[in-house]
Formats: structure tokens, C-alpha cells, sequence
């Protein structure tokens, strides 16, 4: 199972941080064009990431049925 590094975790809160700067600054003085195809990019990047973590999770997932299942075989 995917385990965040430390390092990993540092990454996700500045890719946060600077997504919710762009936010505020979006709706404050708004976006140079530059800045538009950076948030989006680095919003990408978060959700890229999400979607990952989300799989590794589900893909990790053992179901009790599953479990019981196998345990019955096993008195056979």
C-alpha cells in the first residue's frame, strides 16, 4: 500500500498552499494568463494525486465476506 513520505506530504501542503494564494488572488485582483495555466496545473497535480491515493486505498481494501469465505474453505 501506498504510504506517504514525509517529503510527499510537504509537497501536497505547498501544492495546497499556493493553489489557495491563487485562489484568494483570483478573486481579489484576478489572474495574469501566466497564473491561470499555473493553477490549473498545479490543481491537476492535486487531483492526480488524490485519484491515487483514492485507488491505492480501495485497492487495498479486504472484504469481510471475503475473509469468512476463505476461512470456511479452510475447515473443508
Amino acid at each position: 500500500m501506498f504510504t506517504a513520505t514525509r517529503e510527499e506530504h510537504m509537497l501536497v501542503e505547498n501544492l495546497i498552499a499556493r493553489i489557495n494564494e491563487l485562489s484568494r488572488k483570483h478573486k481579489t485582483v484576478g489572474l495574469s494568463p501566466e497564473e491561470v495555466i499555473e493553477r490549473d496545473e498545479l490543481r491537476r497535480q492535486y487531483l492526480d494525486n488524490f485519484k491515487r491515493n483514492f485507488r491505492d486505498q480501495l485497492d487495498h481494501i479486504k472484504w469481510a465476506e471475503d475473509e469468512d469465505e476463505g476461512s470456511e474453505d479452510k475447515k473443508e
